[in-house]
């Protein structure tokens, strides 16, 4: 394939002197797909992987249907006609989107395990990283891992390249604080990052403004200074580098995995200039709809990805799996209400299932089933599955995807989703889900745990996320939107509930919040007192 591409793009300099090399490579490509698209026998063996990570983007923020009825079909709800994702449609529309779909609360948790395959209270990175300093909270576990990556983490990046993937990070990172082995991927096992470093947040999202913000000018997007003055928006910006990296890859013949992790949908919500006009006549406040302007640009990031690589003839071979990174943070109500993510009660850092879930697709970039890779992993057209998955499941889902070997040694709290993804039940596949944070924010010091259709939560300090209830105990079956807290009426379950949320803290070898200011006493779960009924 690169003996091809060289000697066609040999034939093409006379004639082409003046127009760019990327439209040189396209070109090629294109006569390649025309040439030899329909000889399987020329197929690459193993698939490009793009992993579309959105930043603070819940299962909510799409006109995406993700939610199912009592029948497990897909239902809309008002916010899934507020918003405009047109290309969220069309990737759906191909392939499969799971509509119980779970992320850690907040963003550095689920992006280490994401790069792990681990829960966070395993690998222990339980809340964002600050760039500056330890955050962990005044009751927080003292030795949580809040430096991120280290030269000691097994990443699912350091595992592609190993097997001979051409790696690409573009756009947020916040693996690691400054000065440290995770502010930079290039550090575990990528071959170019673009946009990444320790912030969890951009300065600004205008290249007029060189993509910082003035009064912090240490929030600025790295990398992208080809872009400073003009009016590219950083959603742009950072596609267009994806895309010519991706191109590269497509031209030197190897397969890649490409991790285009975008800063919007994150605060600072700025609005995007390019479809402002299209939430003026809504009854939404002005920072709801710049927070919407992200998310359409998100998604024309998203379709201009999927129109690239069907124009570089890789369509069939390249799979995306698209997610959010954590629950909304849409300014639309308090952070435990009904609110920015309805029907589902909470928003992002907190416990209630607003938090956690988060949309997720799989699909081919160009369907053919015909193809000798995607008759190895079909995925059915339009489909949506609604068995359990979480990001702990990415990583070994993607080892086998593309034939990387797993570390020896490396303990993975997900398994891989090929079944799910064809359209099927895995009785394998685990249908529970940790959520673990001994630390501060908008829910403090909880943990839940998710079996099938029950749900327990429990606080470590009584400080009015849950109105003063220490445990509350949700049938998410009959009471999916968490309005009804059985921890009373239901005490033999909350007990059974309770003893398995112990037992999987364990089993995870979690860190524990303290039960004091002054020394670090390790505050483990409280069983309920048992009830005469």
């Amino acid at each position: 394939m690169t003996t091809y591409l060289e000697n066609q793009i040999n034939n093409y300099h006379c004639q082409l002197r003046g127009v760019t090399l990327p439209l040189v490579i396209l070109t090629c490509w294109s006569f390649y797909s025309v040439c030899y698209g329909g000889d399987l026998q020329h197929a690459p063996d193993r698939p490009n992987v793009i992993l579309f990570l959105v930043d603070d983007m819940g299962v909510m923020d799409t006109s995406v249907p993700f939610l199912v009825d009592s029948d497990g079909q897909s239902k809309r709800y008002p916010l899934n006609d507020y918003y405009r994702t047109p290309n969220m449609k069309r990737l759906a529309a191909q392939g499969i989107r799971l509509s119980d779909f779970y992320a850690m609360s907040v963003c550095s948790p689920t992006r280490i395990s994401i790069m792990t395959g681990q829960n966070s209270a395993r690998h222990r990175t339980t809340t964002w990283i600050s760039p500056e300093k330890n955050n962990g909270g005044k009751l927080g576990p003292p030795d949580w891992s809040w430096r991120g990556v280290t030269p000691n983490t097994v990443t699912l990046s350091r595992t592609l390249q190993a097997a001979g993937y051409h790696t690409i990070h573009v756009g947020k990172g916040h693996f690691g604080p400054f000065q440290s082995e995770g502010a930079d991927p290039l550090n575990f096992g990528f071959d170019v990052n673009v946009g990444g470093r320790s912030i969890g947040a951009p300065g600004s999202y205008s290249g007029l403004e060189n993509y910082e913000n003035k009064n912090k000018r240490d929030r600025a997007v790295p990398h992208l200074e080809k872009y400073h003055g003009t009016d590219t928006h950083l959603t742009d910006a950072l596609t267009a580098e994806a895309l010519m990296h991706v191109t590269e890859a497509t031209q030197n013949g190897k397969p890649f995995f490409l991790y285009l992790s975008h800063y919007a949908v994150h605060s600072p919500h700025q609005s995007d200039p390019r479809f402002a006009a299209n939430y003026l006549a809504s009854d939404k406040p002005e920072r709801a709809q710049n927070f919407a302007t992200l998310v359409e640009g998100m998604d024309k990031s998203l379709g201009d990805v999927m129109d690239r690589v069907n124009q570089l003839g890789i369509g069939e071979e390249t799979l995306i799996l698209f997610l959010g990174d954590n629950g909304s943070d849409a300014p639309l109500g308090h952070q435990h209400a009904v609110a920015c993510a309805a029907p589902l009660r909470g928003k992002k850092g907190s416990h209630y299932e607003g938090g956690v879930r988060v949309p997720f697709m799989a699909a081919w970039a160009k369907p053919n089933g015909d193809h000798r890779l995607q008759k190895k992993w079909a995925i059915p057209a339009g489909k949506l599955q609604s068995q359990m998955a979480n990001v702990c499941d990415l990583f070994p889902t993607i080892c086998e995807l593309t034939s990387a070997e797993s570390p020896n040694g490396h303990e993975f709290d997900g398994r891989s989703l090929k079944r799910l993804f064809s359209g099927k039940s895995d009785p394998e596949h685990s249908q529970k889900f940790l959520m673990h944070f001994p630390h501060e924010h908008r829910s403090s010091y909880y943990t839940t745990l998710r079996d099938q259709n029950w749900k327990v939560a429990y606080q470590y300090h009584k400080l009015g996320d849950a109105n003063g209830a220490r445990y509350q105990l949700f049938d998410l079956e009959t009471d999916p939107f968490e309005q009804t807290n059985l921890a009373k009426v239901k005490p033999k379950k909350l007990r059974e509930m309770m003893l398995e949320l112990q037992d999987e803290l364990e089993r995870h070898q979690a860190l524990y919040p303290s039960g004091s200011e002054t020394s670090y006493q390790p505050l483990r779960p409280t069983l309920p007192q048992t009830s005469t009924r």
